[in-house]
C-alpha cells in the first residue's frame, strides 16, 4: 500500500464515504472485539488491514479518516475478531456481478464505491397523483430473459430499458419492480463441519459463529425474487449489461421519466433490520436515484417513522397497513396523498366474484368504488405471487412441482377456476370462455376507482404453468414469455384499449368518493345502480348481475361522458333496460363478448342482452337533430302488437 495517514474520522454517515483527499471510514461494534478495515486490489488479493484504535471509537460507533487512499484502487471490508463482512452501507457490491447457479466457488463479496458523476439532463421525479396512476409489477430478469423479448441486454436495467416503447403503448406510467439491489441468488447447501453463511451484515452486531467461507459449495436453488436479507443501498450488479450498476439504474430512472413512467422499488426488510436502518436505506435512494416511491414489505416497518420523515413527503410510499391516527392526528388530512394502501382484498374478492361465487355483488361495490380520503388504494387482480391472470382462468390448484419443495410451497388459497379442464386445453369452448373470463378481469381492474396494478405479462395472458410461487424458476417457466402477444392478441389488444378508456374518462378514477348524488345539478347522480329494470338493483345473495351508470359531467363539475357498464358473472344471460338520457342514445363501446343495444317501441326503451359470464361498456353519445326527431316519432304511442323485449339466452357455460 501507499503511505498513508489514519486520523480521527467521523461517526456518520455510516460505511465509507469518499472524500477530497481520502476515505471516511465508520461501523458499528458493539463488542469488544478488534476491529477495522481489510483493503483488497481489483480481485480477491489483500493489500492490507487498519485495525481501529480505542480512540476512534464514540460510543459503539468506530470510525477513522484515512488520507492518502483512492476510492478508485481498493475494495475493501469490515471485521471484528475473525469474523469478516461486507459494509452493510456500501454503495457497490464487487463480486458478483455474475447471475450465479449450479456448482461454484463461493465468491468472495467485497464493498466498493459508487464512482458515477452524473447528468439527469433535466429529468426529475414525476410526482402522479395515485388516480391518474397505472401500475406495472416486473421483475428486472424475468422481464426481458425470455429470447422473445427480442432486446440485446436480455434480463438487465438496460433490457428494461429497451422495452420503454412497449410500456407506453400499454398506457404504462408506473412501474414497480421487485428487488433490484444487491442479494446473493444461490441459497447454499450447509454441512455441519461448514460455515452458516458467508456474511454477517447486521448493523448493530455480528454473530460469532459467522465468518468468511469461500470452500467449493453447491447452490441448493436459486432465490430469483431477492426477498431475503440483502445489501440494500447497492443496485443489484447481475442486473447490470454495462459492468456499472449505479450508473445503468441511474440511466434507467432517468430514461423512464423522460417517458413519462414513475419508478418504485421494492424493499423487502426481516424483522431484525433496526428502524433506523430501514429509513436510511429509503431516503438514500430517493437522494441519489431519485425514484418516485418504495413499497416496503415485512412485518416490523417502521411505517410511522417513514411517513412522517419531511425528504419522503412527496415520495409515493406503499405498503400493508399505516397508523393513520399518528400520521395524521386529529383532523389532519395530507395535502397530497402519499401512502397506498397495498393489500390483497381486492384481489381475492374479485376473483370470487369473477368465478360466480355466491353473496359477492356487495363486496364487488364495495371494491368498484373505493377512495380512501388519505391514501391510494392499489388494486389488481394477479401479483408475483400467486397465480398469474392466465393461469387464474386455467387451473383449479397451484402446481409448484418444479420448486422441489413436494408442492407445499405457495398459497392453496387461490380463488380460481379452470373453466372446465386443468391445465392446457383444446377445447374450443374452454379456450373462449378463457380468454373472456382474462378480460372480465382486466375491466373489474380499470373500471375500478383506485390504482389499477397489472402484473408483467398478464395482458397477452403469459402462464406459469400453473405454478404460482415461481420465485426459484430461473427459466422458461418463470420468465416473461412475449410470444404471448400474437398468441393472446385479442387480450392484448382488449388490454390497450381498456386502459386508454379509463384514461379518456376521469370519472373512473376520481381522487374523491362518489356520492350517488347529482351534485353538480345536471339531473343524474355521480353514481347509480341498476338492474334488469333500470334504477332498479337486486342485492340479493345470489344475484351476481349489475349495471352502474355514471354521470361523467359530474367528474369535479366538468364536462365528461356518461357511462353505463353493465357486469354480469351468472352462467345465464340478462336483459337490461337502460335507463333513458335526454337527447342521448347508449352506444357499446367496448364488451367482452359481444353484446348489442336494442330498442323496444311498446316500452320505448333501451335494452342490452348481457351474455353469461361477460361485460359491456356503454357510452351515452348526443343524438344529431335527425336522431333527435326520430326519437320524438318513437315516442308516440306504441301501436298494439309492437314486439316485446327479447329474451334472455340459455348460458352454453358451465355452472360453478
Amino acid at each position: 500500500m501507499k503511505k498513508i495517514k489514519i486520523y480521527m474520522g467521523q461517526p456518520y454517515p455510516l460505511g465509507a464515504s469518499v472524500q477530497d483527499n481520502g476515505i471516511n471510514f465508520s461501523m458499528v461494534n458493539a463488542s469488544e472485539e478488534e476491529c477495522g478495515i481489510i483493503f483488497y486490489r481489483k480481485g480477491v488479493e489483500q493489500k492490507g488491514r487498519i485495525l481501529f484504535d480505542q480512540k476512534y471509537r464514540i460510543g459503539n460507533i468506530c470510525c477513522v479518516f484515512v488520507e492518502g487512499i483512492s476510492a478508485f484502487d481498493c475494495e475493501y471490508n469490515f471485521f471484528i475478531g475473525e469474523n469478516v463482512f461486507v459494509d452493510p452501507y456500501a454503495k457497490r457490491i464487487v463480486g458478483n456481478e455474475k447471475w450465479r447457479s449450479g456448482e461454484y466457488v463461493r465468491p468472495l463479496l467485497r464493498g466498493g464505491f459508487d464512482h458515477c458523476v452524473f447528468d439527469w439532463q433535466g429529468a426529475e421525479r414525476l410526482h402522479i397523483p395515485y388516480h391518474e396512476s397505472i401500475m406495472y409489477c416486473l421483475n428486472v430478469r424475468s422481464f426481458t430473459r425470455h429470447a422473445s423479448s427480442k432486446v440485446r441486454k436480455k434480463g438487465t436495467f438496460e433490457g428494461l430499458m429497451e422495452k420503454i416503447p412497449y410500456l407506453r403503448e400499454l398506457g404504462v406510467n408506473s412501474i414497480e419492480l421487485m428487488p433490484a439491489y444487491e442479494f446473493e441468488e444461490c441459497e447454499w447447501e450447509q454441512t455441519p463441519a461448514e460455515t452458516r453463511a458467508q456474511i454477517a451484515y447486521q448493523v448493530d452486531h455480528i454473530d460469532e459463529d459467522l465468518a468468511l467461507n469461500t470452500a467449493p459449495q453447491k447452490a441448493k436453488r436459486l432465490n430469483c425474487w431477492g426477498y431475503k436479507e440483502a445489501f440494500y443501498f447497492a443496485p443489484k450488479a447481475s442486473y447490470a449489461a454495462s459492468g456499472n450498476p449505479c450508473e445503468e439504474f441511474r440511466r434507467m430512472v432517468r430514461m423512464l421519466h423522460k417517458n413519462g413512467i414513475e419508478l418504485i422499488m421494492q424493499f423487502y426488510f426481516p424483522d431484525h433490520i433496526k428502524q433506523g436502518y430501514i429509513l436510511e436505506i429509503i431516503k438514500y435512494w430517493v437522494l441519489t436515484y431519485q425514484i418516485d416511491g418504495v413499497h416496503l414489505k415485512g412485518s416490523r416497518l417502521p411505517m410511522t417513522l417513514i411517513a412522517t420523515e419531511p425528504l419522503l413527503a412527496n415520495t409515493k410510499l406503499l405498503g400493508e397497513n399505516f397508523y393513520l391516527h399518528e400520521i395524521y392526528p386529529g383532523t389532519t388530512t395530507p395535502a397530497n396523498k402519499t401512502l397506498g394502501f397495498y393489500r390483497d382484498e381486492f384481489m381475492y374478492d374479485m376473483r370470487r366474484y369473477l368465478k360466480g361465487d355466491q353473496d359477492m355483488l356487495k363486496n364487488f361495490r364495495y371494491h368498484i368504488r373505493n377512495i380512501h380520503p388519505k391514501c391510494g388504494v392499489i388494486n389488481y387482480m394477479a401479483n408475483y405471487y400467486g397465480f398469474t391472470l392466465r393461469d387464474l382462468v386455467s387451473y383449479d390448484r397451484k402446481h409448484n412441482e418444479p420448486n422441489g419443495e413436494n408442492n407445499a410451497d405457495g398459497t392453496n388459497c387461490n380463488y380460481s377456476w379452470n373453466c372446465g379442464a386443468e391445465g392446457a386445453s383444446r377445447k374450443k369452448y374452454v379456450k373462449e370462455l378463457r380468454y373472456k373470463q382474462m378480460k372480465n378481469a382486466l375491466v373489474f381492474l380499470y373500471t375500478a376507482q383506485g390504482t389499477p396494478l397489472l402484473f408483467a405479462g398478464d395482458e397477452f395472458g403469459n402462464s406459469q404453468n400453473g405454478n404460482n410461487n415461481c420465485y426459484c424458476q430461473d427459466n422458461e417457466t418463470g420468465w416473461v414469455d412475449w410470444r404471448g402477444i400474437e398468441r393472446n392478441h385479442e387480450v392484448f389488444e382488449f388490454a390497450k384499449t381498456l386502459i386508454a378508456f379509463r384514461k379518456n374518462h376521469s370519472i373512473l378514477h376520481l381522487d374523491e368518493n362518489l356520492t350517488t348524488l347529482d351534485r353538480y345539478g345536471y339531473g343524474y347522480p355521480d353514481l347509480s345502480y341498476h338492474g334488469e329494470e333500470a334504477w332498479k338493483v337486486q342485492w340479493e345473495s345470489d344475484n351476481r348481475y349489475v349495471g352502474m351508470m355514471y354521470c361523467g359531467k359530474s367528474a369535479g363539475g366538468e364536462e365528461g361522458d356518461y357511462i353505463y357498464i353493465a357486469y354480469n358473472m351468472h352462467w345465464n344471460a340478462h336483459l337490461f333496460a337502460l335507463p333513458s338520457i335526454a337527447n342521448h342514445v347508449w352506444v357499446c363501446q367496448l364488451s367482452t363478448e359481444q353484446n348489442v343495444v336494442l330498442y323496444n317501441e311498446e316500452k320505448r326503451m333501451e335494452y342490452i342482452d348481457i351474455a353469461p359470464r361477460s361485460i359491456s361498456i356503454l357510452v351515452g353519445r348526443t343524438l344529431t337533430e335527425e336522431e333527435k326527431l326520430q326519437k320524438q316519432k318513437n315516442s308516440m304511442p306504441a301501436k298494439e302488437g309492437a314486439a316485446p323485449p327479447k329474451k334472455a339466452r340459455k348460458s352454453k357455460n358451465l355452472k360453478r
